[in-house]
């Protein structure tokens, strides 16, 4: 087992999440050596029900034993709380080398709530003392969770990193032959509840992250969805094959030109001083179109630009 060092890329904003089955050592150490900014280890469905108890065991030496090579977030996706094997993926992988739960199926913040109930405890055995262990709920996979998206906008849960949506398991739930429209796109019901999601977290003020693109040999297609996700106000996806993580990582950044745009702009109200416009290239821009600028500054400082 590798050592392990301090994640350097842990605190920044995930662009991409990699899903790795926790029973597979040979794609663990592969996801290891990409450039994801989280692995999301898998314990609930790549891992048949027999495979659990060991996969269980394994993922917990591993996050013991604190891989170094590789300097991403460690996520776990543990099985729904209603499941007999929730709290037992808890008791196996919280601790300092965790950096966050994938919550399946959750139906509303009392699901992360209890969750987080669950680390408090478990942290608190293991020496953690603050927040550290997110949680990224996927708020889309039964027919009622849709209706409680509004909700975690009230809710106190000091642990919710973000939001997540998924359209495979909320088609089996509703009982739809395909989550897809004749033109290849998502059908209705799965554009509905994705918006839900991307205006629930940013109501939320967490990250939104985008689900995944199951063809991962179109590169050209992932990369032109990721654009758009991102300009729709995504902040990451997953992955779900290492082929996919540097078009994820490249596609969630701001453009040469973007970047350039964005510098025009906070150096246009600099010189301003306290005016709430300025005039540039002919355009009237105001404080959104600032706070726009240097949320892309941002994004682009976080990976070294």
């Amino acid at each position: 087992m590798p050592d392990i060092s301090t994640p350097d890329r842990a605190d920044k904003p995930m662009r991409s999440l990699l899903f790795v089955p926790a029973d597979s050592e040979k794609k663990i150490a592969k996801g290891l050596e990409t450039a994801a900014d989280a692995l999301v280890l898998d314990l609930e469905d790549s891992v048949m029900p027999e495979r659990k108890s060991a996969a269980r065991a394994a993922l917990a030496e591993l996050l013991a034993a604190h891989p170094s090579s590789y300097r991403g977030a460690l996520w776990v996706r543990i099985n729904p709380l209603n499941t007999e094997y929730a709290l037992e993926d808890l008791c196996a992988v919280v601790g300092p080398a965790l950096k966050g739960i994938l919550l399946p199926k959750c139906e509303g913040p009392g699901d992360v709530e209890t969750a987080s109930r669950y680390i408090d405890a478990l942290a608190r055995r293991a020496g953690l003392t603050d927040d550290r262990i997110g949680i990224l709920p996927v708020v889309t996979e039964t027919a009622a969770a849709p209706f409680t998206l509004g909700a975690y906008r009230e809710a106190a849960l000091p642990r919710l990193w973000g939001m997540t949506w998924g359209a495979e398991d909320l088609s089996s739930a509703i009982g739809a032959a395909t989550n897809m429209a004749p033109d290849g796109n998502w059908a209705f019901t799965y554009k509905m509840v994705r918006s839900q999601c991307l205006l629930a977290a940013k109501a939320a003020n967490v990250q939104a992250i985008e689900t995944l693109y199951v063809d991962f040999s179109d590169d050209a297609g992932l990369r032109r969805s990721c654009v758009e996700a991102r300009r729709e106000g995504f902040n990451g996806r997953f992955a779900i094959h290492p082929a996919q993580v540097d078009g994820i990582n490249e596609s969630f950044m701001p453009a040469t030109d973007e970047v350039n745009e964005a510098r025009s702009i906070v150096a246009a109200f600099a010189q301003a001083g306290n005016a709430g416009t300025v005039g540039m290239h002919g355009r009237m821009l105001d404080i959104p179109h600032l706070k726009q600028a240097q949320k892309v500054l941002e994004l682009h400082e976080s990976f070294g630009g």
